[in-house]
């Protein structure tokens, strides 16, 4: 469908591509990945001709429509509603409506029934009438309500202005227009950055079974691998295109690689045999055919090469959390509104020393709301209370933007830096790869992803016990967000994430509040936790409404469906847990063979006692103890879980 051939682009004397080529297919779902400035973003413009390529060209068809949302937020200034806005996508559409009307109104008050021009304006009549049923003029309202609906808008929201609503619904509201369109080629450049979870569930769906081909930029791992069937990575200027899903190709890019070392090791290990042979017998009378075939075998040998990769990445960890009390966050009929509109109401809980909880829900329904009151930058109706020696850690989902832009990035940290601090400033910029130069930039030209790194870094110059993150992964490629959640991981502290990424959130957090209807609702477990309980709940809600229908005779709703579903999950769920007691055995061996080695040192200290401070390893005994004690505890959990799943099956 469209061919990129040989493209090559240079951005003050690097090359961002050099002679790329690459086709996209009519049913394409590509994912386009890269670390952050790689060139995605770029190579989207390229394909839709907003930027042009120093050399190569892009060949597809005249009549292609290309669809684009730019990772950018577009503000909007006109007065349509968000019902009109999405509307005005159908510009032909409309067009004929507005002619069929007023050809209507014409038709009604004419009696000149047997004239020439009464005929043609029949004939006008007919022809858009049958042009608006062709091009689906009869189901654009529909279309729009159940797009509108799908990517998180209510009813109450179609009559607002668009103008009223924040960048990130806005750009809702333009994707909803690209879906519109249905054009043959969509490009997407960030799109679950300002969707929350169910939207892009619902989202994820709609482009699964989308006519025409899609390529996206995006940093979240389960929206790639749920969608796409073709990764391309772009790095230092090349790209290497696999029929795979993102987790997929990872492993066989591996592969790939390895198979390249060990090819070129082999032919080194051979090239270095030919050489010693030639230099050895380069004189002797007797050897000189061997030692010219040997020199000719050289010349003709294809060399092995191993392809360069981008190995730059953040590295840090957390410093250690001061001693908070048991309860860190207490909240009693907690309340907040915002002039007239409700958000949260009387809303109580309790979160406790340790707890990683994840805030997940619609956009709008509270989530950063609750964060500010937590950190005290918001007012608010109740009581909130904040346990002994709690010291709080606040990335903000804006916090990018509220940078100081004339600062450089050293003086952006050093500012700030206290103490002993001051003197580890370069030490930490270059763990989040600001050095050299980079130091000295002005914050205002730095990258989306070069931001949010710089914020990152804010957040270690101060021991904190409570780290509230809100959509901490937004710009951040997937090698720096796998590295912030082993920080977090590794984090002993409180920890509070708001974030639609279920990649990210798997395995992070062990209670999810849910924020829907003004109220919170807990949950324990992880994200995928959460996700299963919630289809669960709304296949019991379908199956009662199935028999309700049965009832009434008007059932549309296979129960055999929903039991298949029901079952699907179980099976899903029942994976995850045997998963979990793998690692779970294997955890358990591993401690077991570190007690083991202790208990050698222990029978025999004689033989270490010159290396080996023995108060030392009576606490790393012990807690290798009391580490194997919970996790046989846990094994027996998930143990009894399965069993539980094997008998609901």
């Amino acid at each position: 469908m469209i061919s990129i051939n040989k493209i090559s682009i240079h951005f003050t004397g690097t090359n961002i591509f050099d002679n790329v080529s690459f086709i996209i297919k009519k049913r394409d779902r590509i994912g386009l990945v890269g670390k952050n400035g790689a060139g995605k973003t770029t190579l989207l413009n390229i394909i839709t001709g907003e930027l042009q390529a120093d050399t190569g060209n892009i060949v597809n068809p005249n009549n292609l429509t290309i669809g684009f949302l730019p990772q950018e937020k577009i503000t909007g200034t006109n007065e349509n509603n968000v019902f009109q806005e999405a509307l005005s996508s159908f510009k032909e559409i409309l067009e004929l409506e507005r002619n069929i009307n007023k050809y209507n109104v014409e038709l009604s008050e004419r009696e000149d029934y047997d004239s020439k021009s009464y005929y043609s304006l029949l004939n006008k009549l007919n022809e858009a009438n049958e042009r608006f049923k062709l091009i689906g003029g009869t189901s654009i309202y529909g279309d729009t309500e159940k797009i509108l609906l799908g990517l998180g808008f209510t009813n109450d929201d179609f009559a607002r202005p668009i103008n009223q609503f924040s960048g990130g619904w806005q750009m809702r509201v333009e994707l909803a227009k690209i879906l519109l369109k249905k054009p043959d080629l969509i490009l997407l450049d960030e799109p679950t950055n300002h969707l929350d979870i169910e939207s892009i569930q619902w989202f994820e769906d709609f482009l699964i079974n989308y006519h025409g081909a899609v390529v996206l930029v995006s940093h979240d791992r389960a929206f790639l691998d749920n969608i796409t069937k073709r990764t391309i990575e772009i790095s230092l200027g090349k790209i290497y295109d696999y029929k795979a899903s993102y987790s997929d190709y990872v492993i066989l890019r591996e592969e790939q690689r390895e198979n390249q070392i060990a090819t070129f090791t082999n032919q080194q290990k051979q090239i270095a045999d030919i050489e010693k042979f030639v230099n050895r017998f380069r004189y002797k009378s007797t050897k000189a055919r061997q030692v010219q075939s040997r020199v000719k075998r050289l010349e003709k040998m294809e060399k092995a090469e191993v392809e360069n990769i981008d190995i730059s990445a953040i590295s840090f960890k957390f410093p250690p959390a001061p001693r908070s009390g048991k309860i860190v966050v207490e909240a009693n009929n907690l309340s907040k509104n915002y002039a007239e509109k409700l958000v949260l109401q009387n809303l109580n809980f309790a979160l406790l020393r340790n707890e990683s909880i994840a805030f997940v829900g619609k956009n709008g329904e509270g989530k950063t709301t609750l964060s500010k009151i937590i950190v005290q930058q918001l007012k608010y109706e109740g009581e909130i209370k904040l346990g002994h020696n709690v010291k709080i850690g606040y990335y903000a989902q804006n916090q990018a933007e509220l940078l100081d832009g004339k600062k450089t990035v050293f003086e952006t940290i050093d500012d700030i830096a206290v103490g002993d601090m001051r003197t580890k400033v370069r030490s930490i910029l270059g763990s989040f790869l600001f050095s050299g130069d980079d130091i000295d930039k002005k914050v205002k030209v730095l990258s989306g992803g070069e931001k949010s790194r710089l914020t990152l870094a804010k957040l270690l110059l101060m021991p904190v016990n409570l780290l509230v993150l809100d959509e901490p992964t937004n710009h951040l490629d997937m090698q720096s967000k796998d590295i912030l959640k082993n920080a977090l991981l590794q984090y002993n502290g409180t920890l509070i994430v708001v974030s639609h990424d279920r990649d990210f959130l798997q395995g992070l957090t062990t209670k999810v509040f849910e924020f829907k209807n003004h109220k919170i609702r807990e949950y324990f477990g992880d994200i995928y936790d959460f996700l299963y309980s919630r289809k669960i709940e709304t296949l019991k809600k379908l199956e009662e409404t199935t028999k309700k229908e049965k009832a009434e005779n008007k059932s549309n709703i296979s129960e055999n469906k929903i039991n298949w579903e029901k079952k699907k999950l179980l099976e899903k769920q029942q994976r995850k847990i045997s998963n979990q007691i793998s690692k779970s055995e294997n955890k358990i061996e591993k401690l077991e063979n570190e007690i083991k080695e202790v208990d050698k040192m222990l029978a025999n200290p004689e033989e270490y006692k010159e290396n080996v401070i023995f108060t030392e390893v009576f606490d790393n005994y012990k807690e290798l103890k009391k580490q194997l004690e919970s996790e046989i505890n846990c094994w027996e959990q998930l143990n009894k879980e399965l069993d539980e799943f094997k008998q609901e099956k």
